[in-house]
């Protein structure tokens, strides 16, 4: 039985069996396998390493691969703040995973409570980490527990000014267009439901404000719409009080678009001769409503594409990426 085999049965295989395997020493192999840019090796030696390390199904140790490189191999994603995984949510982090994955790198998610010093702390040092929101107080504790990189999805650096400048405004732009093409100039807001998505939802509301500005339109009327027929009734019918009616809907999302739909049907409103309506982040029950809801869709892996970008520049050293990707359209149905 040759040794190749006997270090796969049994035990993890180490740098002593891809070394003795190879035909080379142990820091031959660290050199090889951990891509020393000081060290000129012949080509004809990697190549034993690399075969070598191949048929043992050798990988170091995680803790090894830290220490020759200055950093570990995991970047850590705090959830958005007591917000369930939702679809969108869930797919942002399935393109993560995979697209970090295809750097060397490894995606680990926790909950907003797990900042340093929690148990996520105590198991690794992340290379990097990321948040939906991140103060300078945590930023800096995270930077004295090792952390190299820290990135906010609404912060002041390449990523955060992305999310909530360019991407917002395209957004709002892309529903505001579509609502005056089909001739509507009172627009509402449809504010979701949940206090835990407020933060958002300003952000949102800022960007139509700027846009309907921009157009010559007064600032969107901003409505809280509950996941209740009979209260989403009572806030479709606010809209249409007063001398100058709201005439169509920037919803914050797909469910408060359904929301919006189902209290105008309360309300006796037909959408969309009474009342447009217009959501964001397209998703099957959006298609399958009656109507079917015009949307804005967002393209989320091109979207973590650019997260990549930008944590694996930061860790290269490299320069950032400061122009984002257009991750934004319009899937017309029978809403608007």
């Amino acid at each position: 039985m040759d040794d190749a085999v006997s270090a796969g049965r049994g035990r993890r295989a180490t740098s002593a069996d891809v070394a003795r395997e190879a035909g080379v020493s142990r820091t031959t192999v660290s050199f090889v396998l951990n891509d020393a840019p000081h060290k000129v090796l012949p080509e004809e030696t990697r190549r034993r390493v690399l075969d070598a390390a191949a048929r043992l199904s050798y990988a170091p140790f995680a803790e090894a691969r830290a220490l020759s490189r200055g950093r570990s191999d995991v970047v850590l994603m705090i959830l958005p703040p007591a917000l369930p995984l939702s679809s969108d949510v869930g797919e942002l982090v399935e393109h993560l995973s995979h697209d970090f994955g295809r750097t060397g790198l490894t995606l680990m998610t926790v909950p907003s409570t797990d900042l340093p010093g929690g148990s996520a702390w105590t198991a690794v040092t992340p290379a990097a980490v990321i948040a939906w929101t991140l103060d300078g107080t945590d930023a800096d504790r995270l930077r004295r527990n090792g952390v190299g990189v820290t990135a906010s999805l609404t912060g002041p650096d390449a990523i955060g000014r992305w999310v909530t400048g360019p991407r917002e405004d395209r957004i709002a732009r892309l529903q505001v267009d579509r609502l005056r093409r089909a001739g509507h100039r009172t627009l509402g807001y449809a504010v979701p439901d949940d206090d835990r998505l407020s933060p958002a939802a300003t952000l949102r509301l800022r960007a139509l404000e700027r846009v309907c500005a921009e157009k010559g339109l007064t600032a969107p009327v901003a409505v809280r719409v509950p996941l209740d027929r009979g209260l989403a009734g009572d806030a479709v019918s606010t809209w249409r009080e007063g001398p100058a009616p709201v005439t169509a809907v920037c919803a914050h999302d797909a469910l408060t678009a359904l929301a919006v739909l189902a209290g105008a049907r309360d309300a006796g409103l037909e959408v969309p001769r009474d009342l447009a309506v217009i959501g964001v982040n397209d998703s099957s029950a959006a298609a399958l409503a009656f109507p079917a809801l015009t949307m804005v869709t967002l393209d989320v892996a091109a979207s973590a594409g650019f997260v990549v970008d930008v944590v694996t520049a930061l860790l290269d050293g490299r320069e950032v990426p400061e122009v984002g990707p257009d991750v934004a359209g319009v899937v017309e149905r029978d809403s608007v």
